[in-house]
């Protein structure tokens, strides 16, 4: 009797290691041996798509084709660029025509070969642009021009940041296509004055002055010489008379 039921006991406990059954003891696993485990769904970090620059008509030429697949003209016409005085300011006056590109607006850049340049944009495609340094007077009349400036004496001598402006400058336009044109300072009229007041005298007696300074030289070595001929011509004469007398 205490044979089978040792026999009992000795059956149950080798079922109950085979089964895992509770309250048996297992042997311990070593973490270092332990599978790597794959990260949760959420955990996992999600591919990231680049950003993709936009593209498309907005952005510049259309680069459309015709039926053959010849690329069709992306260009920018100036059909009107003129320097005008308006009310004693000097502008300029423009029309720009754009062909493949659907933007609407022009970035007008004043092109300083030795400094800054001078942006305009957000401009529509045709219009009337200030000259760089002109400044307009609480009376909407010109109270300053490029390439001249006031002292406190009220006097208007030339020289400024702005003296690049003029006599000419390039303008570069873009509409995205763009083009690069030089333009001439508006010259004053018996209406409109694109200098400050009196500067139209003093540029021409500078003017006089520096005729005065190159062409004078010449013209008094010429009267030196004819003087120089005639006092010859007289002592021949009288020498001559002198040896008849005798």
């Amino acid at each position: 009797m205490s044979k089978i039921l040792r026999a009992c006991v000795i059956a149950a406990l080798t079922a109950g290691v085979a089964l895992g059954a509770p309250g048996v003891a297992l042997a311990a696993v070593d973490p270092s041996q332990e599978a790597t485990q794959a990260p949760s769904p959420s955990a996992t970090p999600k591919a990231t798509t680049p950003a993709v620059t936009p593209t498309g008509g907005q952005f510049g030429c259309l680069g459309e084709t015709d039926d053959y697949g010849v690329p069709l003209p992306c260009e920018l016409h100036l059909t009107l660029l003129s320097p005008v005085c308006d009310n004693d300011v000097p502008k300029l006056r423009y029309v720009a025509e754009a062909i493949g590109s659907p933007n609407t607006t022009v970035t007008i850049t004043w092109l300083n070969p030795g400094g800054a340049n001078v942006v305009q944009s957000g401009l529509p495609l045709s219009g009337t642009v200030l000259w760089p340094g002109a400044v307009v007077g609480p009376d909407g009349k010109g109270a300053d021009w490029p390439g001249w400036r006031q002292l406190a004496d009220g006097t208007w001598v030339q020289g400024d940041e702005f003296d690049w402006v003029r006599p000419a400058v390039s303008v570069l336009f873009q509409v995205n296509p763009e083009a690069t044109v030089s333009v001439a300072y508006p010259p004053s009229s018996p209406n409109c004055a694109t200098n400050p007041p009196g500067a139209e005298v003093l540029a021409a007696s500078n003017e006089v002055l520096s005729a005065t300074g190159t062409d004078a030289a010449p013209l008094l070595i010429g009267a030196v010489a004819l003087v120089t001929v005639g006092g010859l011509v007289l002592a021949f004469v009288a020498r001559r008379r002198g040896s008849h007398s005798a």
